[in-house]
């Protein structure tokens, strides 16, 4: 699957075509780009849809709160990482139940950053 992510690097944004791998391949290292691919897992049955950090770095802006209805694929949060600008997009519709970081907070790959119901 075919995915476009927006980054921005020395104050210029590109759009960049990026493939998402299946989990066998997606294990094996990966580009920088790759990088930015949304992760999300299923949280506790009935509990919803955990948005987690693609990369270590820091929380740029946070562009949903609590209470927010999202789109599959929309922007939820930037994460800063190597003075790039990476997208984090919500995994699925639904409603951010939780936000478990604030913009500046230091993140590390694989981290809950909130849930959607």
């Amino acid at each position: 699957m075919k995915k476009t992510v927006r980054i921005s690097f020395e104050g210029k944004t590109y759009d960049v075509e990026v493939e998402v791998l299946d989990s066998a391949v997606a294990a094996a290292p990966a580009a920088p780009v790759a990088a930015a691919a949304p992760a999300a897992a299923p949280a506790a049955a009935g509990a919803g849809t955990e948005v987690k950090c693609p990369l270590a770095g820091s929380v740029f802006k946070l562009k949903v709160k609590v209470g927010d209805t999202v789109a599959a694929n929309q922007e939820v949060a930037v994460i800063e990482a190597l003075k790039m600008e990476n997208p984090v997009v919500a995994p699925c519709a639904g409603t951010v139940t939780s936000v478990s970081v604030k913009e500046t907070d230091t993140v590390t790959d694989g981290q809950v950053l909130m849930t959607i119901a």
